[in-house]
């Protein structure tokens, strides 16, 4: 698309630039940022920059981009640059927070968000943001005060209403918290048709409380009026309301990741207490020795890429795969990885036969109702006395058999774990009981798995 500022000469004299004209070209960069288009909003910004050097917007935006292509140092720096030349700018300091909150610096992103605040009181992404962070670092008064502040302010903020009710279920002390966390997400479903997580949130909360059958209800009205949406049609299965599949549908886990890799604030909210990738690496390190940099690594699930700092001593190659490309992009700006593949699972362990010495995975099989398939896999795309770790949430009883829960997840007894791995081909299995997560007030009981490949 022709630029308004494209001429035949070196613009040498920024100052002899008409107004319009270069205002125009910072609309046009920030118009392809938002669509998404990366590398051209790059090179407009860049020719802002060239034309006006501390242009604080072009600074400012550029900065938040170079955050989305995994250069956040980078983006901090050009941020912190448009805020000594507006100080008060509370969009800047709101977006310097959210790059620290995403790099895992909660103190750093909470300092930003009140400054972004005291420019100005009621920015409403500033407040949910901070109370976001609060909850991160475990003040949970702090950060009900905060919601509460967001909510008062702007009653008809629908994220609002969804974030506090996902803050109630999840420090629920008694019943009453999670009807109250019901009432937010129906409030949220009412003033945005479109947040579909409050409608999966809502369900949710109507099934702990009991009330399958209203629960059933959001669904089949949801899948009714968008037919063609995996989600509700999973959620209806996992509420009783149709036939419970094998594995969740590579639709259902893309769109849900991909909407879920989009808000650095559900990142931060599903990693609280969040304890799968360390107790299973943990369990793994223990049957690997001392790093030695000189494994071949699969992350079968990678995420965001939670697992990649906590076994990538033990790599000589760290490979990550997950159906997500949202996910992935995520994983790909923390770092770590010696290659990224947007993938199904089973078909890209199909397609490395004996490949890797280790496949990690981390609440990935929780998404696989039948884990024969990928386990035997599994099995082929290791190396001889290579090893597998997973974790699962647990079913109690002696029966080897799953289900498939509420959440959307599920759920395997000790016994059909075990029964799986033997058919695979696994031996030296060890399944030991753990915690992974908080959920609803209280802590997922789940089994941290590791075996070894069998001979075939």
């Amino acid at each position: 698309m022709p630029r308004s500022l494209t001429t035949a000469h070196p613009r040498k004299q920024p100052a002899r630039q008409p107004r319009a004209a270069f205002a125009t070209l910072l609309q046009e960069a920030i118009a392809s940022h938002q669509a998404g288009d990366l590398d051209g909003a790059e090179r407009l910004y860049g020719e802002v920059l060239q034309l006006q050097v501390a242009q604080p917007d072009a600074l400012h935006f550029l900065g938040v981009l170079h955050h989305q292509r995994g250069r956040s140092e980078a983006g901090v720096e050009l941020i912190r640059s448009a805020l000594k030349i507006t100080p008060r700018h509370p969009d800047a300091h709101n977006n310097l927070g959210n790059i620290h909150k995403e790099c895992g610096r909660l103190r750093e992103a909470e300092a930003c968000y009140r400054r972004a605040l005291e420019c100005g009181p009621t920015h409403h992404n500033a407040l949910s943001n901070l109370a976001v962070v609060l909850e991160a670092q475990e003040r949970p008064e702090e950060a009900f005060q905060a919601y509460n502040r967001l909510l008062w302010q702007a009653p008809q903020f629908a994220h609002g209403h969804y974030l506090l009710g996902r803050f109630l279920r999840r420090f629920a002390q008694n019943v009453g918290h999670i009807e109250q966390s019901a009432e937010h997400f129906r409030k949220a479903c009412q003033l945005d048709g479109s947040n579909v997580r409050a409608l999966q949130a809502l369900g949710e909360s109507l099934y702990l409380l009991g009330r399958q059958d209203e629960a059933v209800a959001v669904y089949r009205d949801w899948l009714a009026r968008e037919p063609d949406d995996p989600v509700p049609r999973h959620m209806l299965a996992a509420c009783g309301g149709s036939e419970v599949p094998a594995r969740a549908d590579d639709d259902y886990v893309r769109d849900v990741f991909d909407a879920f890799a989009d808000s650095f604030d559900e990142q931060l909210l599903k990693n609280l207490d969040y304890r799968a990738p360390q107790v299973l690496t943990e369990a793994l390190s223990r049957c690997l020795g001392e790093p030695a940099a000189a494994l071949n690594v699969l992350d079968a699930g990678c995420g965001t890429g939670l697992c990649a700092p906590l076994i990538r001593a033990h790599a000589r190659r760290l490979v990550g795969v997950d159906l997500s490309g949202g996910m992935v992009e995520k994983a790909r700006a923390r770092g770590g990885y010696d290659e990224l593949v947007v993938a199904e699972l089973t078909a890209y362990l199909r397609a490395q036969p004996a490949t890797y010495d280790v496949i990690v995975s981390a609440d990935t099989l929780v998404y696989f109702g039948e884990l024969r398939p990928v386990l035997s896999a599994a099995h082929a795309a290791l190396r001889h006395g290579g090893r597998v770790g997973f974790t699962l949430e647990a079913l109690e009883g002696d029966a080897e058999c799953s289900e498939l829960s509420a959440s959307g997840r599920y759920r395997h007894t000790r016994a059909c774990v075990q029964r799986v791995l033997d058919v695979a081909g696994f031996r030296e299995v060890n399944i030991s009981a753990d915690t992974l997560r908080r959920e609803a007030g209280k802590m997922v009981a789940g089994w941290v798995v590791v075996a070894c490949r069998g001979v075939t």
